[in-house]
């Protein structure tokens, strides 16, 4: 009468056993950074043109379209000139792709820092870093520093705007998303609702038609338009920034991204070794002083 139960018992310990290898194959393992080897495993993934990108060996550059100037030069992000563009092209060198790893796309400013998946490694394009945004994306450390300044036809009531309380009264404009338009609204906080466009051309068109006293957008895009764009128009100053903190902007990575340490790494390398000096020196070296409206 023993067999059967010897029997029943083996059968009981197999199927333990094999149960047992069951849950050992589906538990979790320790990773690297449990075992005290995050050191490697951060390298690793910081691997000059090895990184996790989305598209293997390829680095995907968004940005804007068009792509203005002095940010971009002929609306043509891959040609290396403008402010952004070299800016780029160095962060790719830096984490080791060359020109020819490249692949620019096409994002509308405002989608660009909008929640949801990314179809782009970084996105550049003069996006300034808030709390706010930090909730939907990564951003890297700051690449530029910016303030924002107002636009007016020359001999208008803007034009003579001295001060904050000057623009109160004022119809202002300002593209969609910016922070341009948050220095309207939580700044100046004007009379009059502002006008809010889907792109800077169309503010710089409602300005000369004359169906906004002024625009607001950064200073070295205020020195090109009235340079080049709007000659009859001037700057009428800038503004402080806010908090005593600089506004900067930074490339715009997917929430939760694996290249976010990376790409904030090589960026504050250019930065440490003068090249961001360098290429602001050369592309926006027009965007000097203007008065600050207090």
């Amino acid at each position: 009468m023993h067999p059967a139960p010897r029997a029943l018992r083996r059968a009981v310990a197999a199927a333990t056993i094999a149960l047992l290898a069951t849950a050992v194959g589906c538990a979790p393992q320790p990773d690297d950074k449990a075992s005290g080897g995050s050191s490697s495993s951060a390298a690793s993934t910081c691997a000059k043109g090895k990184l996790a990108t989305r598209t293997s060996g390829k680095l995907t550059i968004a940005t804007d379209e068009p792509a203005y100037e002095p940010w971009f030069k002929d609306d043509k992000p891959a040609n290396g000139e403008g402010f952004e563009s070299a800016v780029a092209y160095a962060v790719a060198k830096q984490l080791g792709y060359d020109k020819s790893a490249v692949v620019w796309q096409s994002v509308p400013f405002n989608k660009a820092f909008a929640p949801g998946a990314k179809t782009f490694d970084f996105d550049i394009n003069q996006v300034s870093v808030s709390a706010e945004r930090k909730k939907a994306v990564d951003f890297s450390s700051g690449y530029y520093d910016v303030r924002q300044a107002v636009i007016a036809l020359r001999g208008s009531k803007a034009a003579g705007a001295t001060g904050v309380a000057d623009l109160k009264k004022l119809k202002l404009g300002a593209q969609v998303g910016t922070t341009s338009l948050d220095y309207i609204t939580d700044v100046v906080k004007p009379s009059q609702q502002p006008a809010v466009y889907a792109k800077n051309d169309q503010a710089k068109s409602a300005l000369k038609n004359g169906q906004v006293d002024a625009i607001v957008v950064d200073l070295p895009t205020a020195f090109y338009i009235t340079s080049a764009e709007v000659t009859d128009a001037k700057i009428v100053g800038q503004f402080e920034n806010q908090g005593g903190t600089a506004e900067q902007f930074g490339l715009v990575l997917d929430k939760g991204s694996a290249l976010t340490s990376c790409v904030t790494t090589a960026v504050d390398a250019l930065r440490k070794d003068g090249t961001l000096a360098k290429i602001e020196q050369q592309w926006l070296s027009d965007a000097v002083d203007a008065p600050v409206l207090k």
